[in-house]
């Protein structure tokens, strides 16, 4: 069987015996879920793509540590939440300028329905990133990246019915903010 084949937990044991393949295998399935996941907690291409890195630095030293029954995905979404968290927290002790400006919402080849399209989610990000922490993980994990409940509530560390009620918590503030985006 090939590697990417192989199911992630057979990766993990390969790793874990020295084979570098399988680590490499374990990046390229789960780089881009976990950059996209740290952007949607942090709001910046750049510092995800730093925390991802550092993320596959602590996957690779810390591979011994994931125990055979837990999910290889739970454990890394689990790894890379606090990392965004501790990399958030330095941001806010630490804020630093930005070094170019934003481009403008508007290009010369765009559509007026482009424009909206992309105004409507810079809105729709707006309103996630200024929920409560846990609502937000919860809601990103939940519904960006198709996690059940259970793996939900495994990564927070809670259970299943605060998982289903933080998601709720969550869909009604963003129904309220953008009430006249469903009007």
């Amino acid at each position: 069987m090939q590697l990417h084949e192989q199911p992630d937990s057979e990766l993990v044991q390969q790793i874990q015996s020295g084979h570098e393949a399988a680590f490499n295998e374990l990046m390229r399935r789960y780089k881009l879920p976990v950059v996209n996941f740290v952007y949607r907690l942090l709001g910046s291409v750049e510092d995800a793509q730093d925390v991802a890195q550092e993320i596959f630095v602590r996957v690779y030293r810390n591979v011994d540590t994931v125990r055979p029954e837990t999910k290889f995905s739970t454990w890394l979404f689990a790894l890379a939440r606090h990392a965004a968290i501790d990399h958030w927290r330095r941001r806010q002790r630490h804020p630093a300028e930005p070094l170019e400006s934003v481009p403008p919402l508007v290009g010369r080849s765009d559509t007026v329905e482009d424009v909206a399209a992309r105004e409507v989610s810079h809105e729709i990000a707006a309103a996630v990133e200024k929920l409560p922490e846990d609502q937000r993980v919860a809601l990103i994990l939940a519904e960006y990246h198709g996690l059940s409940y259970a793996e939900v509530a495994e990564i927070l560390r809670c259970t299943e019915k605060s998982v289903e009620a933080r998601l709720y918590r969550a869909k009604q503030t963003l129904r309220g903010r953008l009430r006249h985006l469903l009007e």
